[in-house]
């Protein structure tokens, strides 16, 4: 990594810019969407935009999801580099404190990922990055495990957070909390697998797709932050979804509202955040069973 910021706030000159004397003002929702609509629409830079939807579910007394995102620029002498840090944590349910240990993850991991890019982002005296983001990712992991396990003992929560960086991102998952790309044309990729009792049972071939879709134990989980003394995290690094969406949600989503149809919503929405309060109305819709998060990013220019 420190080879990718020297090269970031290289010793380029910095370039001069004449004033721009336009008169600026926002601009108006017909504005906004003639842009959107538009098949020639250009962006000066990458630049990436998010947004989050939430709801404690018809079926819930209240809510253990949480949620984060951070959108951001690193800027350098040479290039605006896009920067940003998703997550979505789940507290077990049937434990205490769910709802402590979702959010207890949540802040532990981003204030640990913060602190190793707080100097790039806020244009400090730069303090050189000497770990890969994977190892950037699992250190926040691992103290946000052991947070958890002393300050809220018997508690527990998925966790699934995307740091983006330029043009890739650094995906951390442990439970069933899950990731996905999803395209325009209508595919849909899951890019983690679920750390649960059914998908161990369907990997060794134990139940097809019917018995998986009706197994009566979906919500057990075989890895969970704060759950056991040791933590494996799944913990990769690829490329952005070029075109598509990236959206990370709570299986308040993804084990109530069918693949097709989250694609559908997504593509008949006029923008991320209405497709994301759609996403969370779809799940109230069909009987709301469970809390509800999802957040959508996509990477446009």
């Amino acid at each position: 990594m420190a080879d990718f910021f020297k090269k970031l706030f290289g010793g380029k000159e910095e370039k001069k810019t004449e004033m721009d004397a336009a008169t600026t003002a926002p601009l108006t929702d017909q504005q906004i969407n003639s842009i959107i609509a538009s098949q020639n629409v250009k962006y000066e830079m990458k630049q990436l935009i998010a947004s989050v939807g939430q709801s404690v579910g018809k079926q819930r007394e209240h809510n253990e999801d949480s949620v984060l995102a951070l959108t951001s620029t690193i800027s350098g002498s040479s290039e605006n580099v896009p920067f940003g840090l998703y997550i979505v944590a789940d507290g077990m349910g049937g434990h205490q404190f769910g709802e402590v240990a979702s959010n207890a993850a949540i802040r532990l991991i981003a204030g640990n990922v913060m602190k190793k890019f707080h100097s790039y982002l806020y244009h400090l005296p730069t303090q050189s990055l000497q770990e890969s983001l994977q190892e950037v990712m699992e250190i926040a992991i691992m103290e946000a495990h052991q947070y958890v396990q002393r300050e809220a003992p018997g508690s527990g929560t998925t966790v699934t957070a995307a740091l983006v960086l330029g043009q890739q991102m650094t995906i951390a998952h442990v439970g069933d909390s899950r990731a996905y790309s999803v395209y325009p044309d209508g595919r849909v990729e899951a890019l983690t697998r679920d750390h649960s009792l059914v998908k161990r049972l369907e990997e060794l071939g134990h139940l097809n797709k019917d018995e998986v879709d009706n197994f009566p134990h979906r919500n057990v989980l075989i890895r969970a932050l704060g759950q056991g003394e040791t933590l494996e995290a799944d913990i990769f690094t690829i490329p952005f979804p070029q075109g598509g969406n990236l959206m990370i949600c709570s299986d308040g989503l993804w084990g109530v509202v069918n693949e097709k149809d989250i694609v559908r919503i997504i593509n008949d929405a006029p923008n991320l955040h209405r497709a994301s309060q759609s996403l969370v109305e779809a799940a109230n819709a069909a009987g709301g069973p469970d809390n509800i998060t999802v957040a959508l990013i996509n990477l446009i220019g």
